[in-house]
């Protein structure tokens, strides 16, 4: 499996965090991934094309959002509570807040 760029920490970025929110199946994933327990990527939204989380897994990746974990041939993710909150404190309060 080809290495996984994950931004450190400090160069997480509002702007890019945000347009990979943006999305109604990303945010469906970082829902899934707010309990903070690593999620095979396969147990997320089982209905959805792999092809297609593919490619939001990336985006998510490459923002900052979630940090994946290759092991074997398995695919695992997390949020990456800790960093996001240190570099925007109570973004994830408010986007993960029920809104129904």
């Amino acid at each position: 499996m080809a290495a996984l760029h994950h931004p450190d920490a400090e160069r997480i970025e509002l702007v890019d965090v945000l347009a990979a929110l943006g999305h109604p199946v990303r945010m469906e994933i970082v829902r899934a991934l707010a309990t903070g327990s690593e999620v095979f990527c396969g147990e997320i939204l089982p209905g959805v094309p792999r092809s297609s989380l593919t490619h939001h897994w990336r985006a998510l990746r490459e923002s900052g959002v979630i940090e994946q974990r290759p092991s074997g041939r398995k695919l695992y993710l997390t949020l990456r509570r800790e960093d996001l909150d240190m570099r925007f404190p109570g973004l994830l309060e408010v986007v993960l807040a029920d809104n129904s």
